[in-house]
């Protein structure tokens, strides 16, 4: 009896790269997410250990950093690093725009035009890697 190896459907190779898209773009937004609450931990900062224990939003950041690096390798190991990696780039994006949001940070012009060149940048690699 001989067994005939068959590949399912969700491991074909265009499933497998827009699944490690997909996780690396969500590592973008839990990063940033990661990068805000430590901000927001940083306000409230004291080099002591009870403070420490209890600085939530920066404990949870460092949380979120860990579950962004578990994603991140997850998405590496079965992606193209030269695709995947410039998506990460998107965290800066992501955190300016959330930096004027929920920061009330100013925008400038030179902010601005460097989440424009990152975003282009970011759809010139992802289109020369998909050929």
């Amino acid at each position: 009896m001989s067994t005939i190896a068959t590949t399912p459907i969700a491991d074909t190779p265009a499933a497998t790269r827009r699944r490690s898209i997909i996780l690396v773009f969500l590592c973008t937004i839990i990063g940033t997410a990661a990068q805000l609450l430590m901000k927001t931990g940083m306000e409230h900062f004291r080099l002591d250990p009870i403070a420490l224990l209890t600085n939530y939003p920066l404990i949870a950041g460092y949380a979120l950093y860990g579950i962004n690096t578990v994603l991140l390798v997850l998405a590496l190991r079965d992606g193209e690093l030269s695709v995947l990696y410039p998506i990460i780039a998107l965290t800066y994006v992501w955190v300016t725009l959330a930096s004027y949001i929920h920061l009330h940070e100013s925008p400038n012009i030179f902010k601005n035009v460097g989440v424009v060149a990152i975003i282009l940048g970011v759809i010139v690699i992802g289109r020369a890697g998909s050929k």
